[in-house]
């Protein structure tokens, strides 16, 4: 009688069962890589990454998540934004972990927590609306477990994980779009894809996919309808990147390919467009190349993508022979957003730093390449033959990519008896904030006996909640000396910095074998 019930229960939950069972992957995969090293994912610790965006991510978070805003200064040379503290990357791209932190408190394994909650919730829905067969659920689950990436980005404090799920579900919701037209749906799709858009404005490429829906549905008010979105989208992230965005040390996009339309002209523009992503392609691809040649971590990423974006044009092309209409939509949508994101990165990004941002394409990609239809499973075996190959047997050399960071001893007293010293001698003043009292300056890096050294940065994850953080350069430092506006001022011993704050007289109110800590005034 029991069997019975069970099997009825089964029977009738089997959709919500799939999906729960699917979600377990980030979990799963990242016990596992922790268990394969000797370790336990509650040994993770942050501040043993070597990945510095992580320190800002965490320590902005932090401040919103206590104070609304942080109550220092966000920036690099001591730039600021023109509204309230935040860095040069939208606040709108940390928004899960505020919306954990105000739930249930805010440390330095809460935002792994975060991620894998989120991603899990983005893999349920996922399976929840595309209802994929026994054979594709477990293609997935082999490709998801293959991109060891995913371990890395789920143990990290980097948005990336945020904008993999959205991304995730942005598919999942257009699959079933396809297969059930609802109102609802389709209202998800476009805010979805225009809070992605927020977080990073190449993510627009999704909102391609709602957009059409629209316009089939209906016709010319569909097009105005889409571009009145489209447009209200772009106007609020320029106004979130010009008021709440702090200046970065370069600018952040090429732009040189859109001034020269300016400069040459409608024909000289083009030409000088069509210039820059030959030359940049050649480079993509020698990347890419010496990503399977020696591992490059950049390169293996372009190879990675380059596999899925191949694969997806051949899915494209059968699924048009055969007559796919949904499956041709679906895939031929991926195959458009991976070529402008593709030329995206080509004509704004620098190739090194445009690999990252490869990654979110990747992940919805591995969804995309476990639902087709192919036989032996040939287009899934190939991708996870790729990603073995470049992300774990040619990774292996590169730490700094891939590795999880775990807590040693020796970093974990060292960060806390900066901790001490921040608590007893900092001082936060809330009456007069957002402000420069609220600063420590992060140097990036100092000369010492003539060997350039990195600062120690990971002792700032111990500041105070509210603290902001200046990431200045030692020319700049040494430069501005007597105008710096921050507070307080951490260097390396023994440098061309710590000389001058010495000469000037600053107070030292911290040391410790690797760091220093000054207050300028």
């Amino acid at each position: 009688m029991n069997t019975a019930k069970i099997t009825v229960f089964l029977k009738k939950h089997n959709r919500i069962l799939k999906a729960a069972l699917l979600s377990l992957l980030p979990l799963v995969c990242c016990m596992a890589a922790c268990a394969m090293e000797g370790r336990s994912l509650f040994q993770v610790y942050l501040p043993a990454s070597e990945w510095n965006d992580e320190l800002i991510y965490y320590k902005q978070a932090e401040g919103m998540i206590k104070y609304g805003s942080p109550l220092g200064y966000f920036g690099f040379n001591e730039s600021h934004s023109r509204l309230f503290s935040f860095a040069a990357w939208s606040p709108v791209l940390v928004w899960p972990w505020i919306l954990w932190g105000l739930a249930f408190g805010w440390n330095l394994m809460s935002p792994i927590y975060c991620n894998l909650v989120f991603f899990s919730l983005a893999i349920f829905l996922f399976t929840f609306l595309v209802k994929p067969d026994k054979r594709q659920m477990g293609l997935l689950a082999l490709l998801f477990a293959c991109f060891t990436p995913f371990n890395r980005y789920l143990t990290a404090c980097m948005p990336e994980i945020i904008c993999f799920s959205m991304a995730i579900v942005v598919l999942g919701l257009g699959i079933s779009y396809l297969e059930r037209e609802r109102t609802g749906k389709l209202s998800a799709l476009f805010i979805l894809t225009a809070v992605m858009a927020l977080m990073r404005p190449y993510l627009l490429l999704f909102m391609l996919l709602p957009v059409c829906f629209l316009i089939k549905k209906k016709k010319w008010k569909g097009v105005f309808g889409s571009l009145a979105v489209m447009l209200a989208t772009l106007c609020a992230y320029m106004a979130i990147k010009y008021y709440m965005s702090a200046d970065y040390f370069a600018p952040l996009f090429k732009t040189d390919w859109v001034t020269a339309f300016q400069e040459r002209g409608l024909f000289g523009g083009v030409g000088y467009m069509l210039y820059r992503l030959a030359a940049m392609g050649r480079d993509f691809l020698a990347m890419a190349f010496e990503g399977f040649k020696s591992g490059l971590p950049e390169g293996a990423y372009f190879g990675s993508f380059l596999t899925i974006l191949l694969l997806l044009l051949l899915q494209v092309w059968h699924n048009y022979r055969k007559k796919q209409k949904k499956q041709l939509v679906q895939n031929g949508f991926l195959a458009v957003c991976f070529i402008g994101m593709l030329g995206a990165v080509l004509l704004m990004y620098k190739l090194f730093e445009g690999s990252r941002h490869l990654v979110t394409f990747i992940a919805v990609g591995i969804f995309a390449v476990a639902l087709m239809e192919t036989k032996f499973f040939r287009k899934a075996a190939l991708l996870g033959a790729v990603f073995v190959y470049l992300h774990s047997y040619r990774g292996a050399v590169y730490p700094l990519y891939y590795g999880i960071p775990y807590k040693t001893e020796s970093r974990q007293q060292e960060v806390e008896a900066w901790r001490e010293i921040y608590e007893k001698e900092l001082v936060l003043h809330t009456d007069a904030a957002p402000g420069y009292d609220n600063v420590v300056i992060w140097q990036l890096s100092d000369r010492v006996d003539g060997t350039e050294l990195a600062s120690p940065w990971q002792l700032l994850y111990g500041l105070p909640a509210g603290f902001g953080i200046s990431c200045c350069k030692a020319d700049y430092l040494l430069e501005h000396y007597d105008t710096l506006q921050s507070k307080y001022l951490m260097t390396i011993p023994g440098g061309e910095v710590d000389a001058l704050c010495r000469e000037k007289g600053a107070a030292l109110i911290g040391e410790s074998e690797r760091m220093l800590l000054y207050q300028l005034r």
